[in-house]
């Protein structure tokens, strides 16, 4: 894929600050710092540096290796005298500093005083682990000299949870940078990105996950089928090696950690079952792996919501892709390097249809609280699902006043994602049963269909593909 789609509200929010930078505020400080934090191959560093392209601005972009501290220095001291920073040159004739503090005062004593540059440090954390006076050399630096220069400071991550603690109270950087999180492309990018049609393109999403690197590699207006044929025979595909990066880099000693993420992948979504497909863990044991899952956003706990309170908690994987790749390509990477891929495309071919409504409707759910204002219900504030321990019924959309113990229900929905199977009178007559026994509803609860294939039953509010993929333009 050719040229640079979507991001345009980060690369506006981009714009404000640097604009921000060059006028200088009221306050006389006018150096601003700016927490960028997003899942790995998300594309953080692609759009910081499309912004620096635009802009045209002086700017120093590092990157830490995390090897350590001394290397990490000597390479700040490298990408200084390789930066367009003016009178970069001098650099050259620098020793390497022996402490971030000193790194930062060299760089703050040779900062211009009347025209606006670009810092930025991108993957932070590994810095932070490095050295524990990181921070503190950085607030340092920031409060006695950055902020006082004409300066735009870009702090890049992707450890979710480091990155916000960061900002949190207690710690040195705390509340001296704005924050902005670097979501995947949306399946209105991924539409545009692939030429392909709204039901395509969510095909595309749950596949790819919206991450770029994936989507640099499908050709243009091919389907997920083309798509997954030619990239389950190329073992260095970004389908099949980004997942095993992303956990590698995110967990490289919590191996047990990994294990309830893989059960968690193949399906399994409550805690007993999820201990049991595990490896038999103790519930000490698996609450802390599900602890440091949720606690770094890679997999997302669940309650159902009605007017009951409930413990019934869900576990799902957060990111469509790595969901896809630990249910099908993580555990057949070495059969596709065996010249296997075909094999592994009929395991997809097998599953697609019960794991894609699975799939999709975390993904319609974020459509819809999107849509809220336009097309639900007022006082649609929260939008979820609902279950039983026997999942009878188990609701596919509820929305609600708040959640997860509501005060008001207002809409019960489906979700019915199949091929040429339009929403009828069937699964009409099968939502208004659920609705009867949802802790909330009433008979005067509007209901709601959300179709791949349209709906032909009368007296619903209904919603396609099309409607969906609207939400994110």
């Amino acid at each position: 894929m050719d040229g640079f789609i979507g991001r345009q509200q980060e690369l506006r929010s981009l714009n404000r600050l640097l604009t921000g930078v060059e006028k200088g505020g009221r306050t006389g400080r006018p150096g601003k710092a700016l927490l960028v934090r997003g899942r790995r191959r998300v594309g953080k560093s692609r759009l910081i540096a499309e912004f620096l392209n635009r802009s045209e601005t002086p700017h120093l972009f590092f990157t830490a290796i995390g090897g350590s501290k001394d290397d990490d220095l000597t390479g700040f001291l490298t990408e200084l005298s390789r930066s367009t920073l003016p009178d970069r040159d001098r650099y050259a004739r620098y020793r390497p500093p022996a402490s971030w503090d000193e790194a930062f005062t060299m760089l703050a004593d040779n900062l211009p005083r009347d025209a606006p540059t670009v810092v930025v440090l991108d993957e932070m954390p590994y810095l932070v682990r490095e050295d524990p006076s990181f921070e503190g050399a950085l607030q340092k630096a920031f409060d006695r000299h950055l902020s006082e220069l004409p300066v735009l400071l870009i702090l890049v991550g992707s450890d979710i949870a480091m990155m916000e603690r960061l900002n949190t109270y207690g710690r040195p950087f705390y509340q001296r940078g704005t924050e902005m999180v670097v979501p995947p492309l949306s399946p209105a990018d991924v539409a545009e990105l692939t030429g392909l049609d709204a039901p395509e393109a969510f095909d595309a999403f749950l596949v790819s996950g919206g991450l770029p690197l994936i989507l640099e590699e499908w050709p243009d207006g091919a389907d997920m089928w083309t798509y997954l044929e030619g990239a389950l025979q190329d073992p260095t595909s970004a389908l099949l090696v980004s997942g095993e990066r992303a956990l590698a880099a995110e967990f490289p000693s919590e191996a047990q950690a990994r294990r309830v993420l893989s059960a968690i992948g193949h399906g399994e979504r409550t805690f007993s079952n999820i201990g049991r497909e595990a490896g038999d863990l103790q519930p000490t044991s698996l609450k802390r792996s599900l602890d440091l899952l949720t606690e770094r956003g890679v997999v997302v706990a669940e309650l159902p919501i009605s007017t009951k309170s409930s413990r019934l908690t869900r576990y799902r994987v957060a990111d469509p892709y790595l969901r896809f790749w630990l249910s099908f390509v993580g555990a057949n990477i070495a059969a596709v390097e065996r010249g296997g891929g075909s094999r592994v495309l009929e395991g997809v071919r097998g599953a697609w249809t019960s794991w894609r409504g699975r799939a999709i409707e975390p993904v319609v759910r974020d459509a819809l609280w999107r849509l809220a204002d336009d097309r639900l219900p007022a006082g649609s504030e929260v939008i979820g699902g609902y279950w039983t321990r026997t999942n009878d019924p188990e609701i596919d959309l509820v929305g609600a006043d708040r959640g997860p113990v509501a005060k008001r229900i207002t809409f019960v929905g489906s979700v019915k994602w199949l091929d040429r199977k339009p929403f009828d009178r069937r699964d009409l007559a099968a939502l208004e049963a659920h609705r009867a026994q949802l802790p909330g509803a009433t008979e005067s609860t509007p209901l709601l269909a959300v179709s791949r294939s349209g709906c032909i039953a009368e007296g619903i509010e209904a919603l396609t593909p099309e409607d969906l993929i609207a939400a994110w333009r």
